[in-house]
């Protein structure tokens, strides 16, 4: 009985400190870590870009569009009455901001031009803002190739053309002035059909003017009526240009297309851009183009 007594006494003991040794072993049981909170998640501050209107510096710019401005004449419109959105009924119609701070160009045949009214098959109508480089809002603020860079970057976009399906979104326009005779459309940037097509004057024979008599036009790269950013350039008296379309992979660095200084030109120059409609034989067909932005840039 004693043995017994003692057998369960031993057993119970042995059991206890093993017991008591299993609690307060240090690999087996920890005292509980309290869930860490999740750090918050830190975004990038959402930054809005910058209106594409911005862009735009407008004081360098008057739009034409093809309605009378009385004897004919296509109406010009200063570029504060764009600025603070003071264009009429009628002049919205062929210009016009978006939601997205682009603008709208649409235009068709009307008869109205810049050097007067145009009968039926005769010369064309335009939707387009015309370059004052300096901002001086006068027709004599021109710059020369004879030195330094000139550049235009034009951002756009064709939504449709109708009858020929060519429209002009930029130029560089020459223009007359003291011992210089002449207004050579000197470079005319074309859409055509989706391709955009450089059409340049080249020199003309002995004794002629620099007209389109001697231009050459090169195909350059098809955007169709994607988003595309046209660059032309003048560098050292040379023409050069560029095309940029995410859309259709374009991406083509400036290309030399020709000297124009070291072929006798001449003339004084500006910039264009928007929607020159080569269409005139009706007074139904029309074109449209969004501009989202443009910069130019002249530096000596």
């Amino acid at each position: 009985m004693k043995t017994t007594g003692f057998l369960r006494i031993s057993i119970f003991l042995f059991a206890l400190a093993i017991f008591l040794n299993g609690c307060s072993s240090d690999d087996d049981v920890q005292a509980p870590i309290p869930d860490e909170p999740e750090p918050d998640e830190i975004e990038d501050p959402v930054v809005d870009p910058p209106p594409i209107s911005q862009a735009i510096v407008w004081e360098n710019w008057y739009l034409s569009v093809p309605i009378d401005a009385g004897g004919g004449k296509a109406t010009s419109i200063g570029y504060e009455r764009i600025v603070n959105e003071e264009l009429t009924d009628e002049e919205s119609k062929y210009f016009y901001k978006n939601s997205d701070d682009s603008y709208t160009l649409w235009t068709q045949f009307t008869g109205f031009t810049t050097s007067g009214f145009s009968e039926l098959g005769d010369k064309y109508c335009r939707t387009e803002l015309r370059e004052y480089w300096r901002g001086n809002q006068d027709v004599t603020d021109n710059w020369s190739l004879s030195s330094g860079v000139h550049v235009l970057e034009t951002t756009m976009r064709v939504d449709f053309v109708e009858g020929n399906s060519r429209t002009i979104v930029a130029q560089m326009h020459g223009k007359e002035s003291p011992g210089i005779t002449g207004n050579p459309a000197t470079v005319k940037i074309r859409w055509n059909s989706g391709m955009m097509q450089v059409d340049h004057y080249t020199k003309p024979d002995e004794g002629e003017p620099w007209t389109s008599q001697f231009d050459k036009k090169v195909d350059f790269g098809r955007v169709d009526n994607e988003i595309f950013t046209f660059k032309l350039k003048i560098e050292d008296g040379k023409l050069f240009c560029a095309l940029v379309c995410e859309e259709k992979d374009l991406d083509i660095e400036y290309t030399d297309f020709y000297d124009y200084v070291g072929n006798g030109y001449i003339h004084e120059n500006y910039f264009k851009t928007g929607n020159y409609f080569a269409w005139h034989d009706d007074y139904e067909k029309a074109a449209q183009v969004v501009l989202h932005k443009v910069l130019t840039e002249h530096s000596f």
